[in-house]
């Protein structure tokens, strides 16, 4: 419930700033690059901060997950790859909350962005922040 209310919370910030987020639609190469493809739980954009839920298994920090940047003609695609597993043993069902702010990112404020990652499915084969 928390985490629908942050969802909805940041999506309504993201609208009022102008901030542009889609899925991962472009086929941006992820051969070379450290670690594996995370899927994501969600994610959600303001103006100037992504927002992610990952999976963890109890230990999962920001320095575990690195964004990667893809830049496109007017839009910047962020990846996901895990680059330290979560050897831990408490999982979190509705994963770990991790953000980076534009400027950490390399983004411009209010820039479109894409997210490369695959959003995990609930067993009812929904996305897990869709009711």
């Amino acid at each position: 419930m928390r985490r629908t209310i942050a969802l909805c919370a940041v999506a309504a910030v993201a609208v009022l700033a102008g901030a542009c987020a889609t899925r991962g639609t472009s086929a941006v190469r992820t051969a070379g690059m450290p670690g594996q493809l995370e899927p994501i739980h969600a994610a959600a954009f303001t103006r100037d901060l992504a927002v992610f839920w990952v999976s963890s298994n109890g230990c999962t920090s920001k320095a575990d997950v690195k964004p990667f940047i893809t830049r496109l003609r007017d839009s910047a695609v962020i990846t996901l790859r895990r680059v330290d597993e979560d050897r831990c043993a408490d999982p979190r069902a509705e994963g770990v909350q991790l953000q980076w702010t534009f400027e950490e990112l390399g983004i411009a404020p209010g820039s479109e962005v894409t997210v490369n990652n695959p959003y995990m499915m609930r067993p009812d084969g929904k996305p897990q922040d869709a009711s």
